[in-house]
């Protein structure tokens, strides 16, 4: 029977090892180019480059105004989740804790969205924002992502699993509707809101297709994605360059999980109230 445990732990583990190696390898692979210099092959891979070099670094930054873009990404993720969060807690919560006719199916409704394609509301949003005269801008960008399904769903599930006795005893302090949602509930649940934001934060970071439709090339909103987008033309791209571009646009998200993943557990729900 040990052996047999034994074995099969064996086993299991050599599987994961191996889909970690799978999942790494062309990351490394990423960071490694980026480091390359020009007289090495990029095809043949070193873990280690011969001559580390941050030449392809310098030369995209001389080239391009990559502090500009990393400027208007970050503006666009930081709006993006703010605005994410108030409006997806603000919908959440009387889903969650007001008894109103219909809520059931309005709920319902929001969370079936999900299945919806962007590609299929793509061209009305897309509409939408030329009317509004939203094109190259930051408010543009940033439309699809005022509210999304994912965001609403995950706080209605965290407000539903706040104790009755907390509101009890907000009602009892007199306060408003508004005041025990602010007061009360959102510092309930921050651990949920921190988790909903970094997911809002990597997905507007690194979102590439509606921004490349909204911005045209050269726009002074141009997010980093799209360009990187640019750059990587196949007649004369520099993937040494690409590489290094690549590697600047995860270092933003890989430094911000860093900080923040101590958060994203749970924690004693009646802790985090104001008094």
């Amino acid at each position: 029977m040990m052996k047999t445990k034994t074995l099969n732990q064996v086993l299991t583990y050599s599987i994961l090892i191996i889909i970690a190696i799978l999942a790494i390898f062309p990351l490394l692979w990423l960071f490694t180019t980026a480091f390359k210099s020009p007289s090495e092959d990029l095809f043949t891979f070193q873990l280690i480059p011969e001559k580390p070099t941050l030449e392809n670094f310098q030369l995209l930054w001389q080239n391009n105004p990559v502090g500009r873009y990393l400027l208007n990404s970050t503006i666009v993720a930081f709006i993006t989740v703010v605005i994410n969060l108030f409006f997806c807690a603000l919908a959440a919560y009387p889903l969650a804790r007001l008894d109103f006719k219909g809520k059931d199916l309005i709920f319902a409704l929001i969370v079936s969205s999900i299945i919806i394609p962007f590609q299929i509301v793509m061209i009305p949003l897309f509409i939408i924002t030329v009317k509004l005269g939203l094109r190259n801008t930051y408010l543009g960008v940033i439309l699809p992502n005022l509210a999304t399904a994912f965001g609403i769903f995950l706080l209605r599930q965290a407000f539903a699993e706040v104790p009755k006795e907390l509101e009890e005893a907000g009602r009892l302090d007199g306060c408003s509707e508004l005041g025990l949602w602010w007061n009360i509930m959102i510092p309930a649940i921050r651990p949920s809101l921190i988790t909903l934001a970094i997911f809002v934060f990597i997905g507007s970071w690194s979102d590439f297709l509606w921004p490349l439709i909204v911005l045209d090339p050269g726009s002074d909103s141009m997010t980093l994605p799209v360009f990187l987008s640019t750059i990587a033309d196949p007649r004369s791209i520099d993937w040494r360059q690409a590489a290094a571009g690549s590697v600047i646009s995860i270092v933003p998200v890989s430094v911000l999980f860093v900080f923040v993943q101590q958060y994203i557990i749970p924690t004693n729900i009646g802790s985090g109230v104001k008094g």
